[in-house]
């Protein structure tokens, strides 16, 4: 099997290796989006609990740490996996639905008024 990496490895590609991953294992009867949505949420909740407690400069300097990096690929990875299943099982276009919200987040965040800056769109 083909070696994967961000610079070659496309979206459709990821989802079919979820797809064939899963299929080889008969658990798309176990895959419903309320399940998937939960599974997903568990897994964001685990990535988080690497940085619980941190400070935002602590948590640039866990990521680097070999071991603590390695989990936490882990469980992006997962992140992941479960996203992309869940679209796979809901027939959605991951591609176009980011295409189209990243457009809605243009026109609630312009640059002019949102760069440098957190404030939510309703408070800029």
């Amino acid at each position: 099997m083909k070696k994967m990496h961000d610079g070659a490895t496309t979206v459709a590609e990821l989802r079919e290796r979820v797809l064939a991953f899963v299929r080889e294992r008969d658990w798309e009867q176990f895959h419903a989006p309320k399940n998937l949505s939960m599974a997903l949420a568990a897994e964001a909740g685990e990535l988080m609990e690497h940085f619980l407690w941190s400070t935002p400069e602590q948590s640039r300097v866990v990521v680097q740490e070999p071991v603590k990096r390695h989990k936490i690929e882990e469980e992006i990875a997962d992140v992941v996996i479960y996203a992309l299943e869940f679209a796979n099982m809901t027939g959605i276009d991951v591609s176009a639905a980011i295409e189209r919200k990243l457009a809605v987040n243009a026109k609630k965040y312009p640059v002019e008024k949102s760069r440098g800056r957190s404030e939510k769109y309703n408070e800029l």
